[in-house]
């Protein structure tokens, strides 16, 4: 009878561990990579370039909420505020931060983000 006992709880620890060891696993995966995406203009007047952007992504293999995710930052013609919208992608971590129509605030952004890769599309 204390062989049964002892197999019984062996297999109770064992069924709660693994219950919660797929949330251990899961929590030491690194995070997915983000983009941020920085743009002068707003996505209306860029959905266009925001399609060819996710399309050359997908073809390098890289598939949005697959293995990596964009964090979009729209001044919408306010280039003012360009610098604040990027210190926030940098405040956020990103990956990379990618600028486009970015011209006319450059000096400021680059500012900004000077920790963070940055590709400049003008």
């Amino acid at each position: 009878m204390g062989i049964n006992i002892a197999r019984r709880k062996f297999i109770a620890a064992l069924s709660g561990t693994a219950f919660v060891w797929p949330f251990a696993v899961r929590a030491q995966q690194p995070a997915m990579p983000v983009v941020g995406f920085l743009s002068g203009r707003s996505l209306t007047t860029e959905a266009q370039l925001v399609a060819a952007f996710r399309e050359g992504l997908n073809e390098t293999g890289y598939v949005e909420g697959q293995n990596m995710a964009i964090d979009f930052r729209w001044a919408e013609g306010r280039f003012d505020r360009l610098p604040i919208l990027a210190a926030d992608l940098v405040a956020r971590h990103v990956s990379v931060i990618f600028a486009g129509d970015v011209e006319v605030q450059i000096q400021a952004i680059k500012n900004a983000i000077s920790t963070t890769p940055t590709v400049l599309a003008i």
